[in-house]
């Protein structure tokens, strides 16, 4: 069911303006995890397909809930990688419409099992204006901006005018010399960050937990923050320890991490 959600995103203050109407429809739980926005090109290289999947995948190991705008290429490379739980999909028209038609399966899973965000009531259509809208979206939401692969003039490289602005951090892949000219500008002008390695890249925002029983709730991307044991026992109370003996967690000059 479609819900016009009311409750305040403290990240959409980066905004021009904080949006009128925001519909969604799936897991608001989402809302609440660390986020990180990839966006990219509907025509990625094979490369391009290859490293964005590998990304995704690995954020989402790591507890990270993936931002993208469901269009064909890397938006849906980015959403089926890292798993339907684990991703949100903001959509230049109303949550009642399933476009572009061509992904109306992926939206759909979507759907089911993660998050579908528009600012837009239902029965609008998408239309050039509305896409600039929803980029917008897509940025604020992340706490980081990643272009795997963009063309100049692209609509990926207005996604990153709005990062520049909301001064967020923009990482982008490395790309051979006349592919991908407008991340290959990005870096030639210092506005960008290479991801080099990717579990590496990916070990800035979180551990691949070793057991594959910690479940995924607030205890969890709490812990993946290495918080100090004095701030985790006021927040969770008995859970730190039951964590701890359950071997879940440890402990390490006064900080908690999983394990």
């Amino acid at each position: 069911m479609i819900y016009k959600y009311e409750e305040h995103i403290s990240a959409l203050d980066s905004m021009k303006k904080y949006p009128k109407e925001l519909y969604t429809l799936g897991n608001i739980f989402l809302l609440e995890r660390p986020k990180i926005s990839i966006v990219g090109t509907r025509k990625p290289s094979v490369y391009t397909q290859d490293q964005t999947k590998k990304l995704a995948l690995a954020l989402s190991k790591r507890g990270i809930c993936l931002v993208s705008g469901a269009a064909m290429g890397v938006d849906a490379l980015v959403h089926q990688s890292a798993g339907f739980p684990n991703t949100i999909a903001v959509v230049a028209n109303s949550l009642d419409i399933r476009y572009p038609s061509i992904n109306r399966h992926l939206i759909e899973s979507i759907e089911k099992e993660g998050l579908l965000m528009s600012q837009f009531p239902v029965t609008t259509k998408a239309a050039p204006w509305s896409f600039v809208v929803r980029n917008e979206l897509v940025v604020a939401l992340g706490d980081v901006l990643i272009v795997t692969e963009a063309d100049e003039n692209s609509g990926s490289m207005r996604s990153v005018e709005f990062a520049l602005k909301m001064d967020k951090e923009i990482y982008v892949l490395p790309q051979r010399i006349g592919e991908s000219n407008g991340t290959n500008s990005l870096l030639e002008k210092g506005l960008a960050k290479p991801i080099y390695d990717i579990e590496n890249f990916a070990n800035k925002y979180g551990i691949v937990p070793q057991s594959e029983v910690v479940p995924k709730d607030e205890f969890f991307y709490f812990c993946q923050q290495s918080p100090t044991f004095d701030d985790a026992v006021s927040k969770f109370n008995d859970r730190v320890y039951e964590a701890e003996l359950e071997g879940l967690i440890y402990i390490e000059n006064g900080l908690v991490r999983l394990v």
